[in-house]
């Protein structure tokens, strides 16, 4: 299958800049995955959609302030680097740029000498391994000296940090955010829980690999990056007890689907563990555990519209993407979101649709 084939032309003023001020105030495509029928709403209407006895999955990762700016010692050149994934305490691979200026041995002042940090060595694709120096609690400084890690397209700056996290993020680890969990707050999810709608929480730890552009031709020769995922024993009960009773699987985002899909068995049986996942879902897949999704719109050639139209069809989500750019939708990190599932299915329910 040919990466061009998930192409797409994208206005550049479409790409969002910054977080609404109402997270649920963002707008909603609806499309159902078997006929590609659209229908265009607001977020907060994803009541209408839900129904007693679903699951909704979500990813309570939290992303770290990963963004790091220094000198190196003994030349004052500036360095900036970003972490990528804890390998044990004190060491990290990092993306450092510039990376000519990081040989194994060279030492980066950040914040004064409040953190130093050492490259012990050079890894896959350029990345360093850097061990950590500092005096008091790693996560406090970075909490400190630390920058939100931002996508490349957004240039603007963040102003509260929190708004680059869900509402509902637990477990630090992530360099990106699971950015469909973006437009649910507080209250909307007690009205979904209100409703008879399960909630589990699945952790998956986003990785950088996320916005890296696909650099072959046929994606079936693509690695994908891997990222570490736990699911508990009580998360996946929730899940499994919801297949059993008929109910439907409604992952939040792209790292909900892609845990729940590494962590299930043939059969659609999720078992808890931890483990890293390095999973690449394109069209062709058969999905095991999930029946919706929950998503925004993606890069173009990305695997993430790869993995969207898996489960809803290549033409059928470029035509939805095409919609969306004529009703000029938000797109990628801080945009609108999708709903992929089966609107005959809701209609069906006897539930009026709002």
């Amino acid at each position: 299958m040919d990466v061009k084939d998930f192409n797409f032309d994208l206005p550049q003023e479409l790409i969002a800049q910054d977080p609404l001020l109402d997270r649920s105030a963002s707008r909603l495509l609806v499309m159902d995955k078997h006929t590609g029928e659209i229908e265009h709403r607001h977020f907060r209407d994803i009541l209408s959609y839900l129904r007693k006895g679903d699951c909704l999955v979500i990813n309570d990762t939290k992303v770290i302030p990963a963004r790091l700016f220094g000198v190196k010692e003994g030349t004052e050149a500036k360095v900036e680097i970003l972490l990528l994934k804890r390998k044990e305490h004190d060491i990290w691979e990092v993306l450092v740029k510039p990376g000519k200026k990081a040989k194994p041995g060279t030492v980066i002042s950040f914040g004064d000498g409040l953190l130093k940090g050492t490259v012990v060595d050079v890894v896959e694709e350029g990345n360093r391994l850097i061990q950590f120096s500092y005096e008091g609690i790693f996560e406090e400084i970075l909490d400190r000296l630390g920058q939100m890690p931002l996508p490349p397209y957004i240039t603007h700056q963040l102003q509260d940090k929190n708004r680059y996290q869900t509402v509902y993020a637990k477990h630090e680890g992530s360099a990106a955010a699971p950015t469909a969990g973006l437009h649910f707050t507080k209250e909307l999810l007690e009205e979904i829980k209100t409703m008879g709608v399960t909630i589990a929480k699945v952790t998956l730890h986003v990785g950088l690999g996320t916005f890296r552009p696909v650099k072959v031709d046929t994606i079936e020769n693509h690695h994908m990056h891997s990222e570490f995922y736990v699911v508990e024993e009580e998360e996946a009960k929730k899940v499994n007890d919801t297949k059993k009773n008929g109910g439907r699987i409604i992952c939040v985002g792209t790292t909900s689907c892609r845990t729940v899909e590494s962590a299930s068995t043939e059969e659609g049986v999720l078992k808890a563990g931890t483990g890293w996942t390095e999973i690449f879902i394109y069209p062709g897949y058969r999905f095991k555990t999930l029946d919706c999704l929950i998503t925004n719109f993606h890069l173009p050639e990305s695997t993430l519209v790869m993995l969207v139209s898996a489960l809803a069809g290549r033409e059928h989500v470029l035509h939805a993407y095409e919609e969306a750019i004529r009703e000029r939708y938000r797109f990628f990190s801080f945009g609108d979101a999708m709903f992929l599932t089966d609107l005959h299915e809701e209609i069906n329910d006897g539930r009026p649709v709002q």
